[in-house]
C-alpha cells in the first residue's frame, strides 16, 4: 500500500524511532485526510458500479473437467469471474447498512461496522498497515504458511481451493505452490471487490499454466450457498488473515455455520486466528508509532461524510485502542475530542458527542487454541492440526468437516 511513503522508509522510520520523525509522520497522514475532506463528495470510489458478469467471465471459458490438461488453455480460458450481486441484493445490502450506521451511532456505546474503513483510502491504509513493524499478523501468518503448507496439502490431498476475502491473494501463491502438483489445479476466490479480484486472478493465471479460477463476486454468506462444482475429490475453503477475531462471538458461531453448510463430510476449513498474547504487543499492534493505524481509523469518518453527506470534523477525534481483558479483544475507538453535534444529512441522522466519549469501530479477539477447537466442533467441523510459530503468536488450524 505504499504511496506516501514507501515500505522502506517506513522500516527506517521505525528501527530509528525519533521522536519528531513520529510526530511529522502522524501530522502528515492527518493532513492528508483533513485535504481529502474537503474533496467535493463525487471524488474517489464512493459508490463503485460493479461490472456486469459479461463484462468479467471471459465467453470461451473451458471447465477443466472437459479437457485434459489445463496448460493447453490460455489464460483467458481458465478465468471466469461471477458477480452474484444482483441489484435489488445491492440494495438491500446498502439499507441495511445504513440501518446498521444509525443503530450504532444511538447506541451506548457508540459503535459504527468496520466495512467503513475500506475506500480507497482505507483499503491502502490496511496494506501499509500490514507491513509496519509493530504488526506481526501478516508476517507472523505468512511465515507459518511457508513453513506448513505442503504438510496441510499431503493432508487433504487433491481439493478445491476456496478463499473468503481473497484480496490480492498475496498468501495464496504459497498454497497455490504447495498444491500445483495435482492435476487440477482450481482456485475460487471470493470477494465484494470486482477488480482487486480480477487483477489477482490474471496475475495467479500467467504465474500458475495449469490454474483454473473461478472467482465469486459476492458476500461471504451468499458466495458459500452458491459454490461452483468441485472439480477435485474435495475442497477446501480457507479463511486466513485472522479476520475471524473481528466478528463477535454469535456473529462467529453463525459464520461456522454458513461454513459447514458450503461443506461435505471430508472436505476441509483452513483458519488463521490470533493468539492470546502480551498486552504490550498486542496494543504496540494497535496503535504504531508512525500513526498509520490512527489515520486507518479515522479515515472511517471521512469515507461516512462523503457517502452520507456526513460534516464528522476528524480534527475533532482520535484514535484510540486498547486491549480488553475480560474480553480478549483488542478494542479500536474513535474519542471525541470535545462536545460536539455531528449529522449525517443523507440517514436523516443528528448525533451528539461529549468530550471523551467514543465510538468502537472494530474488534477483534484474541483465541486459544483450545477455545477455537471447541468452537469448530461445535459446528461440525473436526480440528485435525494446527501450526504455530515459535513464538505462539499465531496459529493456522485445519479442520474436516464430519
Amino acid at each position: 500500500m505504499p504511496d506516501s511513503f514507501s515500505l522502506g522508509s517506513a522500516a527506517l522510520l521505525a528501527a530509528r524511532a525519533v521522536s519528531s520523525a513520529k510526530i511529522q509522520s502522524k501530522i502528515s497522514w492527518l493532513y492528508r485526510l483533513d485535504d481529502l475532506e474537503r474533496r467535493p463528495l463525487t471524488s474517489g470510489l464512493t459508490n463503485t458500479k460493479m461490472p456486469s458478469p459479461s463484462s468479467l467471465q471471459h465467453s470461451d471459458f473451458v471447465d477443466s473437467t472437459q479437457v485434459e490438461s489445463t496448460g493447453q488453455l490460455s489464460a483467458h480460458q481458465r478465468l471466469k469471474i461471477e458477480d452474484l450481486v444482483q441489484p435489488n441484493t445491492a440494495a438491500e445490502a446498502e439499507n441495511n447498512a445504513a440501518q446498521e450506521i444509525i443503530t450504532g451511532l444511538q447506541s451506548r456505546p457508540k459503535t459504527l461496522p468496520p466495512q467503513y474503513f475500506y475506500d480507497d483510502l482505507g483499503s491502502e491504509l490496511f496494506e501499509q498497515i500490514c507491513d509496519l513493524p509493530e504488526y506481526y499478523l501478516t508476517r507472523t501468518e505468512t511465515a507459518i504458511l511457508t513453513a506448513h503448507a505442503r504438510s496441510i496439502a499431503e493432508v487433504t490431498g487433491p481439493c478445491d481451493i476456496i478463499e473468503l476475502g481473497s484480496g490480492s491473494a498475496t498468501k495464496t501463491r504459497i498454497l497455490l505452490d504447495a498444491y500445483a502438483s495435482q492435476s487440477k489445479l482450481v482456485y475460487c476466490p471470493i470477494d465484494v471487490s470486482s477488480g482487486i479480484l480480477k487483477s489477482s486472478a490474471e496475475s495467479l493465471l500467467e504465474a500458475y499454466p495449469s490454474l483454473v479460477v473461478h472467482g465469486l463476486v459476492s458476500t461471504y454468506e451468499q458466495a458459500l450457498e452458491q459454490l461452483p462444482r468441485s472439480q477435485n475429490p474435495h475442497r477446501m475453503i480457507c479463511f486466513i488473515g485472522s479476520t475471524l477475531g473481528n466478528l463477535s462471538p454469535e456473529s462467529c458461531r453463525s459464520f461456522l455455520h454458513h461454513v459447514r453448510g458450503a461443506l461435505q463430510p471430508g472436505d476441509y476449513f483452513l483458519l488463521g486466528i490470533d493468539l492470546q498474547k502480551p498486552i504490550s504487543i498486542l496494543e504496540a499492534a494497535y496503535n504504531d508509532a508512525q500513526g498509520v493505524t490512527a489515520a486507518f481509523n479515522l479515515n472511517m469518518l471521512r469515507h461516512l461524510n462523503r457517502r452520507f453527506e456526513g460534516n464528522f470534523e476528524l480534527g475533532h477525534f482520535e484514535h484510540y485502542a486498547r486491549y480488553n481483558s475480560n474480553a480478549h479483544r483488542i478494542e479500536m475507538h474513535l474519542k471525541s475530542l470535545v462536545d460536539q453535534t455531528v449529522t449525517l444529512k443523507a440517514l436523516n441522522l443528528t448525533v451528539d458527542f461529549t468530550a471523551g466519549e467514543t465510538i468502537r469501530s472494530e474488534i477483534s479477539r484474541k483465541f486459544s487454541i483450545d477455545q477455537i477447537a471447541q468452537t469448530l466442533a461445535g459446528q461440525d467441523l473436526k480440528p485435525l492440526n494446527s501450526w504455530t510459530d515459535p513464538q505462539n503468536w499465531f496459529a493456522v488450524v485445519l479442520a474436516e468437516a464430519c
